[in-house]
């Protein structure tokens, strides 16, 4: 990353990238409401303690010197240990849904409610509804989530920036094996870069371009409008332009079963979990052979734009996203242009499972294709 890069070459010091990052939150964030808490002691402490790293010749040590990150909710420091290590320095902690919303789809911060940055009346999503207000207005380049249903993937699409979920595995946050870690970046290099200092492996070689991938607009069961189907499939093409991807057919057209009811019974303490165990394995058997035939899976991220700040409704957002916690394979969300409303909307891409350094390649090629 380019702060990092400055902070170990002794250019910038960490200490100004920190409050240059609290003066962009103090200024901005009374009316977005990305943030719960800012902790602004604490981070320029932090901030003085890895240029003193840097003075002391550590700097290799510290991939990620000086990057303000914010993560999710007040608990979100226990996850960010590995980026805190590479340097990364904590501003806050992000808004969430508050107290007895019943959809999680939008955050409550300190200032009140979360917004869009397109649009104040629509939803930025949620549950990493801050992370990804704050990333997408540059209050910081890095925010953590957890998505356990979308959550990190559908505020992505809906603030017009990257989100990436990690494949669900040991680092998983609940039982029912749904939940995996995320983050919300502006860039595919700096997911990447995230990427690097949460798994010691990093993102992998390279795959070879174009990668062969898969078009479905509903997963075989969705109902998604016409408008995000057209926005992701436009991005689709975009992608093919670049020479990131080309499009195959499967063997057979992909037709999960509605992963919906299985989620929620995953999660609920007195349901009959057999039926769940069921859909989970049958569409474990059916996203296998997909990717045995290709190893990229290319959707809309959400069902419909960005909705008011009353609810969604009788919709699921997660209608697209909820299938890959059941299955656990990683996903990203990758901005794909504005619908008429003047929100963005996101094309998602799926890999087998540990692949993310396929999803965060494609993303860069799309991004140098494009030249962004």
């Amino acid at each position: 990353m380019g702060t990092a890069a400055a902070v170990r070459s002794g250019r910038l010091r960490a200490v100004d990238a920190v409050a240059a990052a609290l003066a962009r939150i103090a200024a901005a964030d009374a009316s977005l409401g990305a943030f719960l808490e800012v902790w602004e002691e604490d981070a320029l402490r932090r901030a003085a303690e890895v240029d003193a790293r840097i003075a002391a010749g550590a700097g290799g040590r510290l991939p990620l010197a000086g990057v303000p990150l914010a993560v999710k909710g007040r608990s979100g420091l226990r996850t960010a240990a590995p980026l805190l290590a590479a340097g990364c320095v904590a501003v806050g902690g992000t808004a969430v849904p508050g107290p007895g919303t019943g959809w999680q789809t939008w955050g409550r911060g300190a200032h009140g409610r979360t917004v869009n940055p397109w649009r104040a009346d629509r939803t930025p999503g949620g549950s990493s509804a801050g992370a990804a207000a704050a990333v997408a207005t540059g209050l910081v380049p890095l925010a953590t989530g957890a998505d356990g249903a979308g959550s990190v993937r559908i505020p992505a699409a809906w603030c017009g920036v990257l989100g990436l979920k990690l494949t669900t595995g040991a680092a998983r946050t609940d039982r029912a094996r749904l939940t995996a870690p995320g983050v919300l970046a502006r860039t595919a290099a700096d997911a990447a870069a995230y990427l690097r200092a949460m798994a010691p492996d990093g993102p992998g070689p390279a795959p070879a371009l174009p990668v062969p991938a898969v078009w479905s607009a509903d997963l075989g069961f969705a109902a998604p409008d016409d408008e995000p189907v057209a926005l992701a499939r436009a991005a689709v093409e975009g992608l093919v332009a670049a020479g990131a991807v080309r499009l195959v057919r499967p063997p057979r057209p992909l037709r999960l079963l509605d992963p919906g009811p299985a989620w929620l019974a995953l999660r609920s303490p007195d349901a009959d979990r057999g039926p769940a165990r069921r859909t989970r394995a049958e569409n474990d058997r059916r996203l296998a052979e997909l990717f045995a035939a290709a190893p990229l899976l290319l959707t809309p991220t959400a069902p419909t734009a960005p909705h008011g700040h009353d609810g969604p409704g009788d919709r699921y957002s997660t209608a697209l996203t909820w299938a890959f916690n059941l299955s656990g394979h990683p996903a990203l969300s990758l901005p794909a242009g504005f619908g008429t409303d003047g929100c963005p909307a996101g094309l998602q891409l799926v890999a087998p499972h540990g692949a993310e350094g396929l999803l965060l390649a494609v993303a860069e090629a799309a991004s140098a294709g494009s030249g962004g």
